[in-house]
């Protein structure tokens, strides 16, 4: 047995010995293995949740559905209101953690009404690295981090969702789309909108891995290192110039270092962990 099926079997047995567990899921391939996993070890005593809002994408929901459709996962949606907290529309540095918080808040509901024993979240051993305050709120929910606990990293858990056959095991990363907003601009449903909309236009040219990063009057297309040379091509530039002016955008950026994760924290001075 390697290492990856020894992590794979603690894993399970993890999940075994939870009597019934509520995964929040929002179809990345984290959650989406990790609801696999779990309706593996416990069947229908599990349940996946989506939360639904304003900074969670058409594409996102359409990808989370095909998974639950594919493995038949018990499933539901929850509608959250993170908008409605002003510390959340203030979009400083800890904003994850407000959404979170609301997430954990509805979850933790729900488990008391259903009779759950527990709730978990697909957090793995990469996220450790990069700042995520929503893991605050996770730990202060008392949030399982099965993933986490089996040690596996993201390349683990991508590589164990192909081949359970998970239609989003090499789905590129994905965070919500109020990650697109540079810190101190406030989030709002129209910057929202105007951020989805950017992304399913790069979609549609034929990018795959990307950021739409909202700069106010300026937008900062991030394309990932080895699309670049579309994006280079001074159609394509024009093209992008078309697109993101008719979203409002007074200037069309191209980010030269490429895509990368989390490239808003970088405006950080200093973060308190």
């Amino acid at each position: 047995m390697n290492e990856l099926e020894v992590k794979e079997g603690r894993l399970l047995e993890q999940l075994r010995q939870v009597p019934s567990l509520v995964v929040a899921y929002s179809g990345g391939v984290d959650s989406a293995y990790l609801a696999y996993a779990a309706h593996q070890a416990l069947g229908d005593r599990m349940l996946a949740v989506t939360a639904l809002s304003a900074s969670y994408s058409a594409r996102d929901r359409q990808e989370a559905q095909a998974v639950v459709a594919r493995f038949k996962l018990p499933h539901e949606f929850i509608s959250t209101d993170e908008l409605s907290n002003p510390a959340y529309r203030a979009n400083n540095s800890d904003r994850c953690y407000f959404c979170k918080d609301d997430l954990f808040d509805k979850l933790d509901a729900l488990v008391a009404q259903r009779g759950f024993a527990a709730v978990a979240y697909g957090v793995n051993v990469d996220d450790q690295g990069d700042w995520r305050p929503g893991q605050r709120a996770a730990r202060e929910h008392k949030v399982l981090t099965p993933l986490l606990d089996a040690g596996l990293t993201k390349a683990d858990i991508r590589e164990l969702a192909r081949r359970g056959e998970v239609p989003v095991w090499d789905r590129p990363a994905s965070a919500c789309l109020s990650s697109r907003i540079a810190y101190g601009i406030e989030v709002t449903p129209e910057r929202l909108a105007i951020v989805e909309k950017g992304e399913e236009a790069l979609r549609g040219l034929g990018f795959r891995q990307f950021r739409v990063r909202y700069h106010e009057e300026l937008v900062r297309i991030e394309i990932a290192s080895e699309e670049m040379p579309r994006a280079l091509d001074s159609a394509m530039a024009r093209r992008f110039v078309e697109i993101f002016k008719e979203l409002g955008f007074k200037f069309v950026t191209l980010d030269l270092e490429g895509y990368r994760t989390g490239s808003m924290n970088s405006l950080l001075v200093s973060i308190q962990k």
